[in-house]
């Protein structure tokens, strides 16, 4: 007779959906990763020819590649898990899907706790990605991009481009006491950009600047365009937290399959080794069952 170690009954549809279920996410979430994996490769490539070390471990490709890497690996354990019957891959699987689902909850949470230092930590971090404006080319493309998008200048407002060493108004040159152009206000769609229309607008006030330049800052125009668009990032998260918590949810119910599949296997053989006895002592032909894939 067969060596019947290593298998596991498979004849219960539960465990077969399950499985077929687990394969299938734990797929998807490989692919997602290879693919975020590959966007921050070439993000870094691209970035490297404009070589600077600069923020070097918060650049958004490192962030992407770090992410990439992880989602990898975490679902390559996920597959081998669903393919092999493994126990301990899918719990290493379901437990690393559980406290990255916790993480973000608590930080979410944490961060509207405490709004107040969360902003303070905003706008702290964004003078130190001033300082160095014109030479992590990273910071200086998300920084023109949101100054345009949100109609906003500096992180708590104007006046932070006084922290660069080009902008401070002890400087030398040109661009002395002013801001980046993309601070300017625009008038007209697609209106070709006056590069020197922040000239000198840090020695002025707020309320000299209103045709000028947009005064406030970055921070609270995201945070209100946050809140007006609530729906839109409910829709976000959910997107992002309710996939994690499916492959929790699915993990937890493949492994209680398993330890169902597992019972039944052991009462299957327990019948079929008395049945055998029997038959032997009859001298009868000896059946088997079916098998389904090896646990390791």
């Amino acid at each position: 007779m067969a060596n019947e170690e290593g298998f596991r009954y498979c004849q219960r549809i539960s465990y077969v959906v399950l499985k077929v279920f687990l394969c299938f996410y734990s797929i998807i979430f490989f692919l997602v990763g290879a693919c975020i994996l590959a966007i921050g490769i070439y993000a870094e490539v691209e970035r490297q020819r404009y070589k600077t070390l600069q923020g070097v471990f918060l650049a958004p490709a490192i962030i992407l590649i770090l992410l990439g890497i992880l989602m990898f690996v975490v679902s390559f354990i996920g597959v081998l898990a669903s393919l092999r019957d493994h126990l301990v891959l899918l719990k290493v699987f379901m437990y690393t899907l559980a406290v990255c689902l916790i993480l973000e909850l608590l930080g979410g949470i944490l961060a509207l706790i405490f709004r107040n230092t969360t902003t303070k930590l905003l706008n702290k971090n964004i003078r130190k990605g001033m300082i160095n404006y014109y030479d992590d080319l990273d910071f200086k493309n998300i920084m023109d991009f949101v100054q345009k998008q949100f109609k906003c200048c500096g992180g708590e407002d104007y006046t932070d481009w006084s922290v660069n060493m080009y902008h401070n108004c002890s400087a030398p040159g040109p661009l002395a006491c002013g801001v980046p152009y993309t601070c300017c206000i625009t008038t007209k769609p697609n209106e070709v950009p006056n590069t020197l229309c922040g000239y000198k607008v840090l020695e002025k006030g707020r309320h000299d600047l209103d045709e000028v330049i947009y005064a406030r800052g970055c921070t609270s125009a995201f945070l209100l365009w946050l809140t007006d668009n609530y729906k839109y990032m409910a829709a976000l998260l959910l997107g992002i937290l309710l996939p994690q918590f499916f492959g929790v949810l699915i993990c937890w119910c493949t492994s209680h399959e398993w330890k169902i599949s597992k019972q039944t296997l052991h009462q299957q053989r327990t019948s079929l080794k008395r049945r055998t006895r029997s038959q032997e002592d009859n001298g009868q032909t000896v059946t088997g069952w079916y098998r389904c894939m090896p646990e390791y």
